[in-house]
């Protein structure tokens, strides 16, 4: 990713980097629905959030960690994100870079954010690579339950499951699908909800 330049004024906040970041994904990567660009992507059920998800062929998370930010929740993220995204780039002011390098596994992405009156400033400091060791049941419940017990059906394992808990749902629809297969699904789902939590159009709640 080359330098990137948004906003005409930034102040140092995560709201700020937010908005540019945004606008960047949503430019780089296209409009629906052969890519969404989605805001606090919820990952475990809750257990936590990435502040954008970029969802095509693959899922790729953006965390912004702002000058005001502190890093004490990022091991616990790094470990949830690790489970579920293909990809994942840290976007941290420049305060926290040296920090986030000791914090975040090798094949994370790093983003210094710089916030000037001229706009917001994204700079490569390493480039993202493959997610070596994904889950693919953590994967799965990014489904709603009716959705993943469709999804089963669909492939044809779902005979006797519609009694059982989501566990069981998830469990099994990460045996009998790829994890090609199950993102496209999944963004095929994210596409179609009407009822996001808050009642925001693609503001997802996985539980």
């Amino acid at each position: 990713m080359p330098p990137v330049v948004t906003s005409a004024r930034a102040q140092n906040h995560e709201g700020v980097v937010r908005k540019a970041l945004k606008r960047w994904l949503d430019a780089e990567y296209g409009a629906p629905p052969e890519t969404i660009v989605i805001e606090e992507l919820g990952l475990r059920h809750g257990l936590a959030r990435v502040d954008l998800a970029v969802v095509n062929g693959c899922l790729h998370g953006f965390e912004i960690k702002s000058e005001s930010d502190r890093l004490t929740r990022l091991p616990t993220q790094a470990r949830i994100f690790s489970e579920v995204l293909d990809h994942v780039t840290l976007v941290a002011a420049e305060r926290h870079i040296a920090n986030a390098l000791r914090m975040i596994p090798g094949w994370w992405g790093l983003l210094s954010a710089s916030c000037s009156d001229k706009g917001v400033a994204f700079s490569e400091v390493r480039e993202t690579r493959t997610n070596p060791a994904p889950d693919h049941v953590a994967l799965a419940k990014l489904l709603w339950r009716h959705e993943a017990l469709s999804f089963l059906n669909a492939v044809g394992h779902g005979e006797g499951f519609a009694s059982k808990p989501r566990a069981a749902v998830y469990a099994r629809l990460a045996t009998v699908t790829t994890r090609k297969e199950l993102t496209a699904r999944i963004r095929e789902c994210f596409l179609s909800r009407s009822d996001w939590r808050s009642g925001v159009r693609r503001r997802p709640c996985d539980g």
